[in-house]
């Protein structure tokens, strides 16, 4: 049975992939409590993918870098929210993640232990890493009785973000992309190259597939345009779009694509978000941990007995993981699951 509805905050995480999987807890918020009103207090990056969320009622940005206390930022925030919220669900495990709820003095704030954060949550729980194995199963628990989420069999909603159709069309026309079968590739990884496949493969497939009558997309931010660049090299009907389209762009480009080659990125999960077939190779990660949360995946992933390492650059010096993932693999893979599209 549905329970009352109630204003709910949640301090969501700090990465895109992370945030579209937080999706699956407002969609079980919404589901547990409906009526309720939903706030998320996010870094300013983020209104565009959460704007997508139609179970999002209210955005507060935080605008706090990486490494920074943000103190005077935090308490105006605070300020904002005192007496709004009844319920304030702390995502990340950092102290100072739960400071804004505090200060708000929000009634009811959840949190899994981490930082020595006591005085700041009236609800403190464990994290079982065994039974929450996954990402999203941390995120979700959250929103459940500790006793349900114990279980850890409860239900994982997939993410599903909104789609402009107008800004689509629009988009088609100011970057010239061709009218042929799109495939998106997402050669990024914010994390670092254990997780990045050779810009090499990249280029070779992305060659295949033109030859064979599809076009390519490259996706990723500024940092990202040399890779994108060495992508597209000599090819016709090659775009790259890296530092070319901002977020919410992204999300409309990249639901206009059969399919995605991807790293283990966020953009991977914006993908899956959108309803595109994801092959996902995975290096020093693995898809056990942040898998697509969609179905309409094909997975890339050796399982090597040094992996998965979860290391920024491989400590053993040769990234086999992902070099010994050849062209050959993924292209089959692509062309194998549009045929049977």
């Amino acid at each position: 049975m549905a329970e009352t509805a109630k204003r709910l905050l949640v301090v969501g995480p700090s990465w895109v992939g992370d945030m579209v999987m937080a999706q699956s807890l407002f969609i079980t918020l919404k589901r547990r409590y409906p009526g309720a009103t939903i706030g998320v207090v996010a870094p300013p990056w983020s209104e565009p993918i959460l704007a997508r969320m139609p179970e999002v009622d209210e955005v507060f940005p935080l605008a706090v870098g990486h490494g920074e206390f943000g103190w005077k930022v935090r308490r105006t925030l605070a300020r904002r929210l005192k007496g709004r919220f009844d319920r304030a669900i702390v995502l990340p495990r950092s102290w100072k993640s739960a400071l804004v709820p505090f200060l708000a003095r929000i009634p009811e704030r959840v949190g899994f232990l981490g930082e020595q954060r006591y005085g700041l949550l009236t609800e403190r729980r464990a994290l079982d890493k065994q039974v929450l194995d996954q990402t999203v199963k941390r995120f979700v628990a959250l929103g459940l009785p500790a006793d349900e989420a114990a279980q850890g069999d409860f239900l994982l909603p997939a993410p599903r973000l909104e789609i402009d159709s107008d800004n689509l069309v629009n988009l088609r026309l100011h970057h010239g992309l061709s009218s042929r079968p799109a495939i998106g590739m997402m050669p990024g990884a914010e994390f670092g190259p254990a997780k990045q496949w050779p810009l090499a493969y990249f280029h070779e497939l992305a060659g295949r597939l033109v030859d064979d009558g599809f076009t390519v997309r490259v996706f990723g931010g500024p940092k990202d345009h040399a890779a994108g660049e060495e992508i597209v090299a000599g090819l016709l009907y090659a775009h790259n779009l890296c530092g070319e389209t901002s977020l919410a762009d992204a999300v409309d480009l990249l639901a206009d694509c059969g399919q995605v080659v991807t790293n283990d990125s966020g953009l991977m999960h914006v993908a899956a978000a959108v309803g595109a077939r994801v092959q996902a190779i995975y290096g020093s990660s693995t898809p056990a941990y942040t898998p697509p949360l969609t179905d309409n995946t094909h997975i890339h992933y050796l399982a090597l007995s040094c992996s998965p390492c979860f290391q920024r650059v491989c400590p053993l010096g040769h990234t086999n993981c992902l070099n010994q993932l050849n062209v050959e693999r993924l292209y089959q893979a692509v062309i194998g699951d549009a045929a049977g599209a």
